[in-house]
């Protein structure tokens, strides 16, 4: 080994939470979430600042997305293109944002969910407000630049934002073990409360609240928990119920109609046709007769969906049954999450617009103080020349009598007067006096000559004075409190006056929705299902007159109540629960609907070994067989559960359920082997356990041997595990002879079993 190697020892798990830990912070502040003080992504950053160097002002034309899109990741985010151009076309997307940033002309998408054309065939460029609020003032230092990915760039950590844009246009993200949802604002109600903040920082949320009502969504619509918000602002933490904005229109034949004209913002995209679909389903379910026709009738004008009602429907009624079923009425999850100073904190509304107006303060700190400075190095400048215009024959004596210029810059600046011809002595004791900076000596040898004109003179002396007053504002804005926040707030009024709009969404208390479904009839009904997953109910009556063809063609023949649930036992170990009411109800030869679309059942993972009603099971027990024969009893009370999917029982690794049924305390089961042995014992040895319990071994088994089937046996009736019927058996087949399952010696539970032979 050379000796300039060495071996570190280090703990496995502690060298991967580190690294976890790492890529986790990477992505939370350099990916997923905004700073507070621009309200902006890296992502969404960088585009904005490629475009303003790319010079893809709102006053120019529009440049390819591509090129935008192209050198964003070539110079500073070289992530893919996807993420880029999918932050290009959001910004540009009016129905999301509350103020759009980007100007795009094409294809960006629809509200409906469209996706945007691709980049080669979109154009865009700046919106004014992203112009003069976002990156003006870039040229005066007024924030910090830094490398590039690979430190051929520099580019701004944050851009110098005037405006609180994480309320204006709110957030949504996903890092890793946390998420951001922020609303979107009203313009004018945030500087309006900025303001009030500025002019007394005393304000609680509950006084900024005066000023912003609450969130303003581009998509219009109701906020019906007005009493809720403040406790929402006050720990950036809630859930703000959301309704469409529903219109009744009258219509020919004394008919009504109704009308949506705004919706709820989280119904953005493929959400509206579901709704549409939502709709659909209460009318073919039965839950509504009054509508009759629905058409979406939206355009790039506005949101319009028409639900076209029968005569004498209860308009209010039916509004309620919308909004409690549909998507007409939802809850946004706030969640007010962004990086402030360097870490992920929920920030309170007052918390959001107090780092916002420290960070106006220091923008305009160092605005002034750049242009200060410019002003004093201007003014050192003007005095030079106009003390030059009044000695300026000594000025081109000295000039006159030098050999280079170095020489007139020594005797401007430290009056050295070596080597200069006078052409008297009065001159050179004049010149050796002299005194000016170094700057000034620099304009003084690149003044022109018609700068000695009269008018030159008074202008250069109006603009001395002019400068006077800049810097004797710009140190006064810099040394008082009063006098930038008057600067800040005028800035703010001007965005206001520009770029502010009237409020879309309507803020307001509204009472909890009581719908009265009525009480469904309890009738007997007959449960099908195929072998293919294929569910369908019936009448009783009818399922009678087609016995025989019915139980031929279904797995599982289930008797029922209409107001009952079904349980399926699939062999992986879950229980789906099904309602009655959602199974479809018909005629004998109607195909029926598969269960996959009912439940949370996945035909392409699990397979349905059992199939029980929820009443039939509710006061006894379920036996569970798996195929390592482990067995166990449940209390079928533990399946009455509100979930649509609960763990029915534990398996071990690699193990799967194999029989799944509701035996008597009396009865005697029967685990058949592939390789031919059978098992009979009394179900009584079987101990209850709970669901999640793993239970015990019913038989033992030789290596590689596993359940085949299982049968129960009731008295001196067989019957097949699982199946839907109560067929009874007395013999089975086993490869070239038969098994009679009354016959076989009982024997204890954890047995070999008896050996069939051929």
């Amino acid at each position: 080994m050379e000796q300039d190697e060495r071996i570190i020892g280090a703990e496995y798990s502690e060298i991967m939470q580190k690294s976890y830990i790492d890529y986790a912070m990477s992505v939370i502040i350099s990916r997923a979430l905004p700073d507070v003080r621009d309200g902006l992504k890296p992502v969404q950053r960088r585009t904005l600042y490629d475009m303003y160097e790319l010079g893809i002002r709102y006053d120019r034309p529009y440049r390819k997305c591509a090129r935008i899109v192209g050198d964003t990741m070539g110079k500073y985010h070289p992530h893919g293109d996807s993420s880029i151009y999918d932050a290009l076309v959001v910004m540009a997307q009016e129905f999301k944002k509350g103020q759009a940033l980007v100007d795009g002309h094409g294809n960006f998408g629809s509200i409906e969910g469209d996706g945007a054309a691709a980049m080669r065939y979109t154009e865009a460029r700046l919106q004014k407000i992203t112009q003069v609020a976002f990156l003006a003032d870039l040229d005066k230092d007024v924030v910090d630049f830094g490398p590039n990915f690979d430190e051929t760039e520099k580019e701004p950590t944050v851009l110098p934002v005037r405006i609180p844009n994480l309320l204006v246009n709110g957030a949504d993200g996903i890092a890793v073990g946390m998420v951001t949802s922020i609303p979107p604002h009203n313009l004018a109600e945030v500087i309006d409360a900025v303001k009030a903040l500025i002019k007394n920082n005393k304000l609680t949320d509950a006084d900024l609240m005066k000023y912003i009502k609450g969130p303003d969504f581009p998509t219009g619509g109701i906020v019906v928990n007005q009493d809720e918000l403040l406790k929402i602002y006050e720990t950036g933490q809630g859930k703000i119920r959301l309704r469409g904005r529903v219109e009744v229109e009258k219509v020919k034949g004394g008919r009504e109609r109704l009308v949506i004209t705004e919706i709820p913002y989280t119904m953005i995209g493929a959400n509206i046709g579901k709704f549409l679909n939502e709709v659909a389903a209460l009318v073919e379910t039965k839950k509504t007769n009054d509508i009759i026709d629905i058409s979406n009738q939206s355009s790039k004008g506005g949101i319009r969906i028409v639900l076209e009602l029968r005569r004498g429907t209860d308009v209010e009624k039916l509004k309620n049954l919308l909004y409690k079923k549909t998507r007409l009425q939802d809850t946004f999850g706030v969640n007010m999450l962004a990086v402030a100073d360097g870490r992920p904190e929920t920030l309170s509304l007052r918390k959001i617009l107090e780092y916002n107006i420290d960070f106006q303060f220091e923008v305009t700190t160092r605005k002034y103080r750049n242009l200060l400075d410019k002003e004093q190095k201007k003014s050192e400048i003007q005095e030079g020349l106009i003390r030059a215009c009044d000695i300026i024959d000594l000025i081109i004596e000295i000039l006159r009598g030098s050999r280079s210029r170095d020489q007139v810059k020594e005797c401007l600046v430290n009056g050295v007067t070596e080597g200069i011809r006078f052409k008297t002595e009065k001159s050179r004791k004049m010149a050796a006096k002299l005194n000016f900076t170094e700057p000034q000596a620099n304009a003084i040898l690149d003044m022109r000559l018609y700068k000695l004109i009269g008018l030159e003179l008074e202008v250069l002396m109006e603009e001395h004075e002019q400068t006077l007053k800049n810097i004797a504002s710009y140190s006064d804005i810099l040394n008082n409190y009063d006098s930038m926040a008057k600067v800040i707030i005028k800035e703010l009024d001007g965005y206001k006056k520009e770029f502010g709009r009237p409020r879309r969404t309507a803020i307001e208390n509204a009472e909890e929705i009581v719908l009265e479904e009525p009480k469904l009839e309890e009738l007997p009904v007959v449960f099908l299902m195929d072998r293919f997953g294929y569910v369908r109910s019936m009448d009783e009556s009818i399922y009678e007159r087609n016995k025989e063809a019915a139980d031929a063609e279904s797995k599982f023949v289930i008797h029922c109540l209409n107001t009952d649930r079904i349980c399926i036992f699939t062999d992986t170990g879950h229980v789906h629960l099904l309602k009655m009411q959602d199974v479809p109800f018909g005629k004998f030869r109607d195909k029926g609907t598969p269960v996959d679309n009912l439940c949370n059942y996945n035909s392409s993972e699990e397979n349905f070994i059992g199939v029980m009603a929820m009443n039939d099971i509710r006061e006894t027990v379920v036996t569970f067989v798996t195929r390592r024969a482990m067995v166990k009893q449940v209390a079928g009370s533990e399946f009455d559960v509100s979930k649509r999917t609960t763990a029915a029982t534990k398996l071990q690794e690699g193990d799967l359920v194999c029989a799944v049924y509701a035996p008597s305390e009396h009865a005697h089961l029967v685990l058949a082997s592939e390789n031919g042995y059978f098992l009979r014992f009394a179900v009584s040895e079987i101990p209850l356990k709970k669901k999640t319990a793993l239970g015990v071994r019913g038989m033992k088994l030789a290596d590689g041997d596993t359940v085949a089937e299982v049968y129960w046996i009731e008295k001196t009736d067989a019957k097949k595990a699982g199946a839907g019927q109560d067929t009874g058996i007395s013999e089975v087949p086993y490869k070239d002879r038969t098994v009679n399952l009354t016959k076989l010696r009982i024997a204890a539970r954890d047995s070999k079993g008896t050996k069939i032979r051929k």
